[in-house]
């Protein structure tokens, strides 16, 4: 039998390598992306899925190994780890996050939609498979809007109310974005090195979740706390570092549009589209705890956001406080 301390060893190192290789990632296809001319708002979502791959990795690896509670929970529980993160603690240390209401509409109902699929898919009322396709609804047309550049909204045939509100949500967007992201155009040492970086990250992340699904194990650690709630928060500390970043430069809508897009290609890459391959285990009340804790945070967060035009102090305690009554809930109920 491998000793308690190797495992923790393994573990240790592979969450270092996984998140170091993971911002390298970041850079890489930062680059890449600059070379394709993305727009500031797709770079950022570039960016988020770069620096989700630990999650999304882990959860891959323990939906396919059959562990399904610790793959549904890293991807949810990271989703609830980053609201408290990357939103309430970025709003105390910053003390205050100021956001324009058409961004927190825009961000927000792009959430709100995935994390009621989410539920849905969890609880048992739709298949993994009829999430994606409900997800992808909503989410590709949405990556549509990012990509494309802001003045040519209006060649989409939208409505011009419409292209008129988009433009100026993305606007908002991309002018705090810009700053933040300075990418030089990249080239073949790029793409070399985003493939590398992919390896590393899988490799990594495949043996931090497998050690700590042992670990657990060993010590009786239910599954859906390794994944919900130590696996969550570990594979989700470049969001949250990065969050806190922005936020005390100001970006409000850098900082909500890096939570809402994390949590979305969460959901999307790491929980339905395996999901839907592979299938998702059976139902469980953990699990549906952990996935409405996702949803309540979501709609607390942003209600905040909205009435507040932005989020203060008071609005980071709220989250936070959320988020521990979520933990105290899952270990009562694990």
């Amino acid at each position: 039998m491998t000793p308690t301390g190797t495992l923790v060893g393994v573990f240790a190192v592979g969450a270092g390598v996984s998140l170091g290789a993971s911002w390298l990632l970041v850079i890489r296809l930062e680059r890449i992306g600059a070379a394709l001319g993305f727009s500031e708002a797709l770079l950022g979502m570039v960016a988020a899925l770069a620096a989700d791959a630990p999650e999304i990795t882990s959860a891959i690896t323990a939906l396919a190994g059959h562990e399904p509670k610790i793959g549904a929970g890293v991807v949810i529980g990271s989703n609830v780890f980053n609201l408290a993160a990357l939103l309430g603690v970025s709003a105390l240390v910053a003390g205050q996050i100021a956001l324009d209401r058409r961004v927190v509409e825009l961000e927000g109902a792009v959430a709100v939609w995935i994390a009621l699929v989410c539920v849905a898919v969890v609880v048992g009322l739709i298949s993994p498979a009829a999430g994606l396709v409900a997800v992808l609804a909503v989410f590709v047309p949405y990556l549509v809007f990012l990509g494309v550049r802001h003045d040519r909204l209006h060649r989409l045939g939208l409505p011009s109310r419409w292209a008129a509100w988009l433009t100026s949500a993305i606007v908002e967007e991309e002018a705090e974005l810009e700053p933040a992201i300075h990418p030089s155009r990249g080239g073949i040492r790029d793409v070399a090195g985003a493939f590398v970086a992919v390896v590393t990250v899988v490799v990594a992340s495949v043996a931090m979740e497998k050690t700590a699904s042992r670990l657990g194990a060993r010590h009786h650690v239910p599954d859906i706390v390794v994944g919900a709630l130590i696996l969550a928060a570990v594979t989700s500390l470049p969001n949250a570092v990065a969050a806190v970043y922005l936020a005390r430069r100001g970006r409000g809508a850098a900082t909500l549009s890096t939570a809402m897009n994390s949590n979305a290609l969460n959901v999307t890459a790491g929980f339905l589209i395996p999901g839907a391959a592979i299938g998702i285990g059976a139902r469980s009340a953990s699990a549906s705890l952990v996935a409405g804790a996702y949803l309540g945070v979501t709609l607390l967060a942003l209600a905040c956001a909205y009435a507040g035009r932005g989020l203060r102090r008071i609005h980071g305690a709220l989250i936070i406080g959320a988020y521990l009554a979520f933990v105290v809930s899952l270990l009562a109920v694990a």
